[in-house]
């Protein structure tokens, strides 16, 4: 693959940060283009959204952090690597949440209608960031014969000349398809929490499978499921609740 896009100035680009950057411009312009139609004020959406940024990377780093602490109580010459290293979307997904919770608390704006609006963003910026994954080499999936399979010559992750399933393309797939489902559904007026609510069951069976073909072993374990595994379980929950009882936090407003 190819983890370096290109260098200026002897200052080393890679495809997996430009691509989250670029995630993150596509969410930033999507949340500003939907929110300003129904009413939200450009500059308070940019403002949510530099929160949610910033909340979401240091809770995905620190839920990386957590999974990979085994490795480092044993090998503390693996902490640069893994400070340079990557980020675990639910820790994204967590810590952007609570920003946002946060901002809305703050700002006394509907924290529920908010969810509504960045929940395809989100998934937009991820299905993004596993296309950088990709190019890094890392999140890399099992091997396998299949004509699908791809090769992995000079990343820092991957195990070099086997055929891996490319689990970051099934997955990036699977994210921008959700996207755009949350997209079309939100053309019609919906509960408050219905659309985030969706975004977190069906985010959660989606990974919760993808999980089964990934052969990293870096990401995390809980017995017999890893971490992400492991979290969807609860989230899966979460979100089956607020999707049918979304009426009792209206309630709850009123």
């Amino acid at each position: 693959m190819k983890p370096e896009l290109f260098e200026i100035f002897n200052i080393t680009i890679y495809t997996y940060g430009a691509m989250i950057a670029l995630g993150i411009v596509a969410a930033v312009l999507l949340v500003s283009y939907r929110g300003k139609k129904v009413g939200y004020d450009e500059d308070q959406l940019l403002d949510m959204s530099i929160v949610a940024v910033i909340s979401g990377l240091i809770g995905a780093k620190l839920l990386y952090l957590v999974t990979d602490l085994n490795d480092l109580s044993n090998n503390l010459s693996s902490w640069k690597d893994v400070i340079q290293g990557g980020l675990v979307v639910y820790g994204g997904i967590l810590g952007g949440a609570l920003g946002v919770y946060i901002f809305c608390r703050r700002k006394k704006i509907d924290i529920f209608k908010m969810l509504d609006l960045v929940s395809p963003s989100v998934s937009l910026a991820q299905g993004f960031g596993r296309i950088g994954c990709f190019f890094a080499g890392c999140c890399y999936g099992k091997e396998t014969s299949l004509f699908f399979g791809v090769k992995f010559n000079n990343s820092n992750y991957a195990p070099s000349g086997l055929k891996l399933i490319p689990t970051q393309l099934f997955s990036s797939g699977f994210d921008f398809l959700l996207a755009g489902f949350l997209l079309w559904y939100s053309r019609k007026e919906r509960e408050r929490g219905k659309v985030f609510a969706l975004y977190i069951i069906i985010y959660s069976i989606g990974r919760f499978f993808v999980e089964f073909l990934r052969g990293d072993k870096y990401r995390g374990f809980v017995g017999d499921l890893s971490t992400s595994q492991f979290i969807s379980i609860f989230t899966l929950f979460i979100g089956i609740l607020l999707f049918f009882k979304a009426n009792i936090f209206e309630a709850k407003k009123k």
